[in-house]
């Protein structure tokens, strides 16, 4: 899909948290693309500079600087606010509760807190498949969320609270709830998310693609194409307003397909090998209709299509190294694979 332009939006200007990572810079393009002003917001902690647009203006810091955001706020006056910064580890995130509640739910306050003192048009907000916990495939927006993890109740508070900003100081939102995206730019270098990534890295090291338990959890693949231009232009569409809106890709995938295509669009075939199942949702994919009827989009890369785009990507940038999380605040039940090596000792 091609960057879309609205000789309307010239001239305003947006803030995008998050727009130095993978996601967030696909939606600073975007948005720049349309004639957006963009000042992007990001501490890099897992994007990198270079990521970032040119025709933006670059702020390296944090959402949880509530002196910092509200500077950026007061010098912008910023018509929309785009806020995907978070660190979206759903199974890390039982180990790192405080951490995960401090980026993805105190940094949202903070943000939404300037929004309204501010006047801000619209607070996009991505969110995440992760509020609707298990059992409930395929999960559509109608459904009550039942998150079963730290991350996906952090996301699921701040939709509530963008909810009862609404309510209480006329807030105007956006929700969208992605899930599982892959394609150029996702940092490769990190092993607690964003399996596609791994594997790739694992592949270009020549290293076995590891699968949690039997490998027969699915999920709906997500190419960044198919979203990145639906988030930056839903604040044109006057319909979408205090919405929530599941997107993504329809046909879901078991992990341990996953990790045969993967291979398969590497190039290269360098096995599997199975690590002790860790609790997470088995089954999870969304229904799309609502995103379709009211903001006109529609997945259109298939899985095939998507891995082989990246991968040629990939083996451009080539492998990066897996950097351990510094800081694991609960160790017990932590999964083996992710076991720093002063933790294994007697």
């Amino acid at each position: 899909m091609q960057p879309y332009t609205d000789s309307r939006q010239q001239g305003l200007k947006s803030l995008v948290t998050g727009g130095a990572g993978f996601i967030g810079s696909h939606v600073v393009d975007e948005l720049a693309a349309a004639g957006h002003e963009v000042v992007v917001l990001d501490d890099l902690s897992g994007g990198f500079a270079d990521n970032v647009n040119s025709a933006a203006e670059f702020v390296e810091g944090s959402v949880t600087d509530d002196s910092l955001v509200e500077k950026l706020y007061a010098r912008h006056k910023f018509d929309y606010v785009f806020h995907l910064a978070a660190y979206a580890a759903e199974g890390l995130s039982h180990f790192i509760r405080r951490f995960n509640y401090t980026n993805n739910l105190v940094g949202s306050v903070t943000l939404m807190n300037a929004a309204v003192r501010h006047g801000c048009r619209c607070f996009v907000f991505t969110s995440s498949i992760a509020v609707y916990g298990a059992g409930q495939v395929p999960m559509d927006e109608s459904m009550t969320p039942e998150p079963e993890d730290p991350y996906g109740i952090a996301k699921y508070a701040v939709e509530m609270d963008l909810a009862a900003a609404r309510r209480l100081f006329d807030l105007n939102y956006i929700v969208f709830r992605p899930h599982n995206v892959y394609g150029e730019r996702q940092n490769l270098g990190d092993k607690y998310r964003n399996v596609i990534g791994i594997y790739m890295n694992s592949v270009m090291q020549g290293l076995p693609c590891t699968i949690f338990g039997d490998g027969k959890q699915t999920r709906a693949f997500t190419h960044i194409a198919d979203i990145a231009p639906a988030i930056a232009r839903s604040v044109t569409i006057p319909e979408a307003s205090g919405q929530v809106f599941n997107i993504g890709a329809d046909t879901p995938y078991s992990v341990a397909e996953l990790a045969e295509m993967v291979q398969k669009a590497m190039g290269r075939q360098t096995g599997i090998r199975h690590l002790e199942a860790r609790k997470e949702v088995l089954h999870a994919h969304s229904d799309h209709s609502k995103a379709r009827r009211i903001l006109g989009c529609a997945g259109a890369i298939t899985l095939e299509q998507g891995l082989a785009r990246m991968a040629e990507w990939a083996w451009r940038v080539g492998p990066r190294s897996s950097r351990e999380f510094e800081g694991i605040e609960v160790e017990r039940g932590l999964p083996s694979g992710w076991v720093k090596p002063e933790c294994t000792k007697a």
